[in-house]
């Protein structure tokens, strides 16, 4: 009796957990499936609340932390350069975030991509003074998610990125560039990601940077 029991508590267990699960995938994949369509920063920082909102819930699951973080990078991003007021709290804010993600899930690629979009965030704010601390800590990042899965697309992309912005006296290169942003795009359509939820964004990025050397 005690073993059938115990063998329905585990059924139990298993069904909530499976349950708030689902309830997590239904809560994030409207919400993913549009990050690509986002234009403003406003929008970033909408989403960012969002996948705040599901991470504080859920505690346990590194996606919402994750998303939470790389949103208020964007948000950063789209903010603009040399306004630390504005971007440096972002900044502080998602790397607070992605170090919860990193803790649930170590060594994962992603998690990397979005410390290279933090320290590119840090160094926008003030790049003269910057660029000697935080452009070889988000190469070193960088270096490691390309190590992790060099055929990820957001890999090509950052590095498309990195050519396309950065002097060529500094090591910048468009034609390099426009090869790596062709690059991701291919790589975006051979890749299928592990889920509904798990990251898919990029690909307008990339078509977007392609469309200036037209």
């Amino acid at each position: 009796m005690k073993k059938v029991f115990t063998l329905i508590t585990a059924f139990g267990l298993v069904f909530t957990m499976q349950a708030q699960n689902d309830k997590m995938v239904n809560a994030m994949k409207g919400i993913v499936a549009g990050l690509d369509s986002i234009s403003t920063a406003q929008g970033w920082t909408t989403a960012a609340n969002q996948f705040q909102r599901i991470a504080d819930a859920e505690k346990t699951q590194w996606l919402p932390y994750y998303y939470a973080a790389l949103s208020n990078v964007m948000s950063g991003l789209m903010t603009g350069a040399n306004q630390p007021a504005q971007t440096d709290p972002l900044a502080d804010k998602a790397e607070a975030l992605l170090i919860k993600a990193e803790e649930l899930q170590p060594g994962n690629e992603e998690i990397f991509i979005v410390k290279k979009m933090i320290s590119n965030l840090r160094m926008q704010a003030d790049p003269m003074s910057r660029w000697q601390t935080y452009g070889p800590q988000g190469a070193e990042a960088l270096g490691k998610a390309k190590a992790i899965n060099p055929a990820n697309p957001r890999v090509a992309l950052l590095e498309g990125q990195d050519k396309f912005y950065t002097p060529e006296e500094f090591g910048g290169n468009k034609s390099e560039a426009k090869i790596l942003f062709e690059t991701s795009i291919k790589r975006f359509a051979e890749t299928k990601p592990a889920s509904e939820i798990h990251p898919q964004w990029g690909l307008t990025q990339a078509q977007y940077f392609l469309a200036q050397f037209k």
